[in-house]
């Protein structure tokens, strides 16, 4: 049977480490065993990376975005549109409503090929707000309502605001992000033990992690602040931070005994699993993948009432929900966790479980693989 073959447009992907882009890779190699060949276009950030590769048995091809943003803006959708030309994909699927929609509208609209976009975040930083903050915002969010075939949601908060839009109900279709739960299991209590040590960290250190970009949203300003009033009565809490971002010197200038920057890396795994919670302060997110990772790891979960959290996390069951902005909260979350041993481990253990049931890789592969065949089909 001949491989459907998807376009897929983004504005990031490996090396480039976010969400998205993580997500992406990871369901690259389950959509080729149901018939799926990827081809994936993103903007060319770092011109030392070569402008074409294959990543994964994929072809990718990174396009010209240099510039100002509104001349990088315009050279990527141009580019991106002359390379679908070439391509002749049978489908498209954009993540994003800026740039990547905007090529998928004109695939759609010149070749004929059938769209879907997944929005990845909602409120003001989301991509609604931020297309009705744009100059053609409004025309072109009104041509994605019109001609997109299927909206990818990931969230229960994204698919209110597409609904509040004017987007039909059953143009939505809800497909939350995964994680490889053989990938990311817990350690053993040696192997957990042998981490710490190779990093120089204590048997008895309270460790809680953050992975991600940093960014302001993540608001790792005030978990940093928290951390100096935690040591107090927790000498032994120590702060992993794992990614990079603009946010990065300011953080460390701050930042105090017991907080450690680890930079930005390929493989979290290791990280992870000399950990005991993970901690996502953000004040907007989708559904975070770095939050489905760490769970399947058995680590405790401490995160802000947004995005999707409590679509994962059921409060004092398998995590600690917190208010976005609260530092009061959130040193209360981690003063609990780390206060109850028992507790910590049964909550890492319920989380896990939790990303087996409904949030595995295998699961997400599938329901996107049954939406590009059922689209193709109809086309």
């Amino acid at each position: 049977m001949k491989p459907l073959h998807v376009a897929t447009i983004i504005h990031g992907y490996f090396p480039r480490v976010g969400g998205a882009e993580t997500q992406l890779r990871a369901l690259v190699p389950h959509l080729r065993e149901q018939g799926i060949e990827m081809t994936i276009l993103t903007r060319r950030y770092d011109l030392e990376l070569p402008a074409y590769q294959i990543i994964d048995e994929s072809a990718v091809y990174r396009l010209p975005a240099t510039g100002h943003k509104v001349v990088a803006s315009l050279s990527f959708t141009i580019a991106a549109f002359f390379r679908l030309l070439r391509l002749r994909p049978q489908l498209v699927h954009a993540h994003e409503f800026i740039s990547p929609a905007t090529v998928a509208l004109l695939g759609e609209r010149f070749l004929s090929i059938p769209m879907v976009v997944t929005s990845h975040r909602s409120g003001e930083i989301g991509d609604v707000q931020k297309m009705k903050r744009k100059l053609t915002g409004p025309i072109r969010l009104k041509a994605l309502k019109k001609r997109v075939s299927k909206f990818v949601v990931i969230s229960d908060e994204i698919s209110d605001e597409l609904i509040g839009i004017g987007v039909d109900e059953d143009r939505l279709i809800n497909i939350t992000n995964g994680v490889d739960t053989e990938r990311f299991s817990p350690p053993s209590i040696g192997e957990k033990l042998a981490r710490r040590e190779q990093l120089g960290f204590s048997p008895d250190a309270q460790i809680a992690i953050f992975t991600g970009r940093l960014v302001p949203e993540k608001r790792l300003d005030l978990l940093i602040s928290v951390w100096e009033k935690l040591r107090e009565t927790n000498p032994n809490a120590e702060l992993l931070i794992l990614g990079a971002g603009a946010e990065e010197e300011h953080l460390k200038a701050m930042a105090g005994e017991g907080v450690h920057f680890m930079g930005s890396t390929n493989d979290v795994l290791p990280f992870l699993q000399m950990a005991d919670i993970f901690v996502l302060p953000s004040i907007a997110e989708g559904l975070s993948v770095a939050l489905l990772e760490a769970m399947s790891c058995e680590l405790t979960p401490l995160l802000t009432d947004v995005g999707g959290a409590r679509e994962v996390v059921h409060h004092q069951e398998n995590g600690w929900i917190i208010p976005p902005d609260d530092g009061e909260a959130l040193l209360k979350g981690l003063l609990a966790l780390f206060g109850d041993e028992k507790m910590l481990v049964e909550r890492g253990q319920a989380a896990r479980q939790r990303v087996i049931s409904t949030f595995s890789i295998q699961i997400a592969a599938k329901k996107l693989a049954n939406l590009y065949f059922d689209l193709a089909k109809r086309q």
